[in-house]
């Protein structure tokens, strides 16, 4: 099990943790119902101490925690930061999902496949 971080990602959130001053702190990720497809990504930075449950993985020299239902959608899945002429931002490879958004943020996994999203079709959760 695992959850990791390109190398783009790991510097770009190494300099966040860095501006923000936070001196021990991680990224939190974690699966949330909602979004077009019924599963949406959510991330935080987190100085708190992991949780007895959390599951703590490092990649690239920054910690990453996950809880234990949330790694059942997302291990293997990978954490990259993306530049386009919109911005920039992270972007999660998920080999779990088998459907996902037209914007990408939300998404389905085998177990799930068949249950309604927030609108039954299109992306509105952008």
């Amino acid at each position: 099990m695992a959850i990791t971080l390109s190398e783009r990602a790991a510097q770009e959130l190494k300099t966040l943790l860095e501006e923000s001053g936070y001196q021990n702190a991680g990224l939190r990720v974690w699966v949330a119902g909602g979004g077009c497809s019924g599963l949406q990504y959510q991330m935080a930075i987190d100085d708190a101490e992991p949780e007895e449950t959390d599951l703590v993985f490092e990649s690239h020299g920054v910690r990453i925690y996950v809880d234990s239902l949330s790694i059942r959608y997302m291990d293997g899945s990978c954490i990259d930061y993306v530049e386009d002429m919109f911005g920039g931002g992270f972007k999660i490879d998920n080999p779990n999902a088998v459907n996902t958004c037209g914007c990408g943020s939300s998404f389905q996994t085998d177990d799930e496949l068949g249950m309604p999203g927030c609108c039954g079709g299109g992306c509105c959760c952008g």
